[in-house]
């Protein structure tokens, strides 16, 4: 827990870090651009928005290759984490042969899917009309047919098509 929270700690370093830069000089220039509105009694809004975007585009050209290397030191030394150190610690691994004594997910699979292949045969050996002809499910279960009135009407292509037309 406390690795996680010294990443997440030189995480938000490195976002101040890579924002502070162009934050500063975006107020900066905001700055500058509305003591110069407040001069000349000209109150226009977007006066101070090109050269906010020219001066934050500025530093972002300038400084980009060490935003880069910030990032990318921070995300080696996440993945040298998550690699290198998380799995040597012996309170987060599982044990190699966990799974050789237990059926994972075996409180959720109490329906008994049986395999797919099975399936195939069978819909290869019934007749042409389904699997409902003879009553029967695929796992060879008595096929039981669903309630005749369930309360919904059959809209017009059902109806055509349960007249045969």
């Amino acid at each position: 827990m406390e690795m996680l929270m010294e990443y997440m700690a030189k995480g938000f370093v490195a976002m101040l870090t890579i924002s502070m830069p162009c934050v500063l000089t975006a107020a900066g220039i905001g700055l500058v651009v509305g003591i110069l509105q407040a001069v000349t009694q000209v109150q226009e809004q977007t006066i101070a928005a090109a050269p906010k975007i020219v001066a934050v585009f500025l530093v972002i050209m300038i400084g980009g290759y060490g935003f880069t290397k910030i990032l990318t030191n921070l995300t080696m030394e996440g993945f040298a984490m998550a690699f290198n150190v998380v799995p040597k610690n012996e309170e987060f691994v599982l044990p190699s042969d966990y799974y050789k004594y237990t059926k994972p997910f075996a409180g959720e699979m109490r329906d008994g899917v049986k395999p797919a292949s099975n399936l195939i045969d069978r819909v290869q050996k019934t007749p042409r009309n389904g699997l409902g002809s003879n009553k029967t499910g695929v796992d060879g279960s008595l096929y039981i047919s669903p309630p005749k009135n369930t309360g919904s009407k059959s809209n017009l292509v059902e109806n055509m098509k349960l007249n045969g037309n």
